[in-house]
């Protein structure tokens, strides 16, 4: 299997990065391959060690298993329920193991994991890994690792939740590479977001109190499970989903069963609701009707949030509200994925988002219910599509979203938050600076920060990157391209800078020493292109440096 270019770069980064680490996250968004670029790695060191797959569902066991056997061309073996896998390892059993932390950790004397010997094992990929900071995984990894200090552990997870950060820092070691959904649509892998905000009068989730810090499910059961509150969300449901596959996330299986309900009556055979209690034969049979497009709308609750794919999904409707920036990412992403074989072969992004445009599946949409959240921050598709963004962009273009009539381009909706965010830093600088205005003009030579001459705004860091240090090969990039370096500038700004610069260059941009120079005379280099960035310096130098 070819590897797409992100993939292959993380994979690279990733066995750099196992060079000096024993653990590594790689955070990429979901329908971008995470299985595919663990099974590359864990190609490179089936020859040191049987392989380790662990996740906490069924779903993600089966899948990974295939994606490794594909991969790999190894033996594999299940260790999960009355499936046991040999403990003799390279000698005589299977290449690969998979197998649920459930198990793992089941039965006396320290668990099943013990009928294993660590040192048998040079990967461990820690599927799903956004649940490695919870006792389980944690009781797994170390035991594995203290009784193998050379194993390498891999975590793979499209939903990092800005809480869970420091937590998943003191996991893994290292964060080789970061993926997300914004990158995969730039990049022409996944289909653009759009957001209908849907205003319900009834729904009021400001008596809901706060349960682990998010939204308690029997309070938000209370709302949601209201009969006029189900009407009013089925109504919108049924006017702006077409005939489109459509996935519904709800709180509660009453919710569920009644949304189906009320949807079959207007649409007789349309809806099905599964949920953790469903018959797994029943559950599969659903899921394959569904699959199949015999199934318009699939209520669920908590079933396909993980390890679900169905690239037929083309709108998404949160039916439960969330203050979890990972549950609702791993809601938007089971819409985001391109049909088959739309993208493939395809060498650069225009092509691959050309091709999106004029597909059956231009674009996926969201529908977001909105009430009165009363002190809840409450999670929206920008707050999981603005990860690059400073909070504050991010709270802007939510605002707006929720305004807006009809369908609305969240990508866009950054970029014009962002631009609107720098025209008001830029009226406050103006007016701070009209402050200090004397008789007597006086200069000083100051140091020139490159965000304010590309006008933007220094990402939000990661907690893992938090505190670390731009490293030798940033630096000597921003120095080939004669970007100077700002006072205490970090490896994420850093890096913001380099994809600047990169991007300007893709869309044939103005460089820095040409934005720097128009900006001295007072023109916006923001968008500027390079020609034309060219003839009007040409322009000033003719008028005797003067603003023209």
């Amino acid at each position: 299997m070819k590897l797409r270019d992100f993939q292959e770069t993380a994979v690279n980064n990733t066995l750099a990065a196992f060079e000096d680490n024993q653990s590594a996250l790689i955070v990429l968004a979901t329908g971008c391959g995470k299985t595919v670029i663990a099974a590359h790695i864990a190609d490179r060191y089936k020859n040191f060690g049987r392989i380790l797959l662990v996740a906490h569902r069924e779903e993600l066991i089966f899948q990974g298993q295939r994606t490794l056997v594909n991969i790999t061309g190894g033996q594999s073996e299940i260790e999960m329920a009355d499936s046991r896998a040999s403990i003799t390892g390279m000698f005589g059993g299977s290449d690969i193991v998979v197998s649920t932390i459930q198990t793992q950790i089941a039965g006396s004397n320290g668990g099943r994991m013990t009928r294993f010997n660590p040192r048998e094992f040079s990967l461990l990929i820690v599927d799903e890994a956004h649940h490695a900071t919870a006792a389980s995984y944690r009781k797994v990894i170390d035991y594995y690792r203290t009784g193998n200090p050379e194993l390498r552990v891999l975590g793979l997870t499209a939903t990092p939740d800005r809480t869970d950060e420091e937590a998943l820092g003191q996991v893994f070691e290292s964060v080789p590479f970061e993926y997300d959904i914004a990158d995969g649509i730039a990049d022409g892998w996944l289909v653009p977001v759009q957001q209908n905000s849907i205003a319900v009068d009834g729904l009021d989730f400001s008596a809901v109190r706060t349960t682990a810090g998010e939204l308690n499910a029997k309070d938000l059961a209370a709302v949601l499970e209201f009969e006029e509150n189900l009407h009013e969300m089925t109504t919108p449901i049924l006017d702006l989903c077409g005939d489109d596959t459509s996935l519904i996330f709800t709180v509660s299986v009453a919710q569920a069963e009644r949304m189906a309900e009320i949807l079959n009556r207007h649409k007789p055979g349309s809806a099905e609701y599964i949920c953790g209690t469903t018959p797994k034969d029943v559950r599969r049979e659903i899921l394959a009707k569904y699959d199949d497009g015999d199934i318009q709308y699939l209520c669920n609750v908590g079933i396909a949030t993980e390890g679900f794919d169905c690239p037929r999904v083309r709108n998404i409707i949160m039916g439960r509200p969330t203050k979890s920036r990972a549950l609702y990412a791993q809601c938007l992403g089971r819409g985001t994925r391109p049909l088959p074989s739309i993208v493939d072969g395809l060498d650069d992004a225009a092509s691959r988002r050309q091709a999106i445009a004029e597909s059956a599946k231009p674009d996926m949409m969201v529908l977001d219910f909105v009430g009165n959240a009363g002190r809840h921050k409450l999670i929206h598709p920008a707050d999981v599509l603005g990860g690059k963004y400073s909070d504050d962009i991010v709270e802007l273009a939510n605002r707006n979203a929720e305004q807006r009539d009809g369908p609305v381009d969240i990508t866009s909706e950054l970029v014009q938050a962002e631009r609107e965010w720098e025209r008001r830093k830029r009226k406050e600088q103006e007016a701070q600076a009209r402050k200090n205005l004397r008789g007597k003009s006086t200069y000083k030579f100051a140091k020139v920060d490159p965000f304010d001459v590309f006008h933007i705004v220094p990402c939000r860091e990661p907690q893992w990157h938090k505190g670390r240090q731009p490293t030798m090969k940033q630096l000597e990039c921003l120095e080939k391209r004669n970007i100077p370096i700002p006072d205490g500038l970090t490896f994420a700004h850093a890096s913001q800078l380099i994809d600047t610069m990169i991007k300007r260059g893709r869309a044939d941009l103005c460089t820095f020493k040409q934005a720097k120079l128009v900006e001295k005379f007072g023109y916006d280099a923001s968008e500027m292109g390079f020609k034309d960035a060219s003839a009007l310096i040409d322009k000033i130098a003719k008028n005797g440096w003067r603003r023209l």
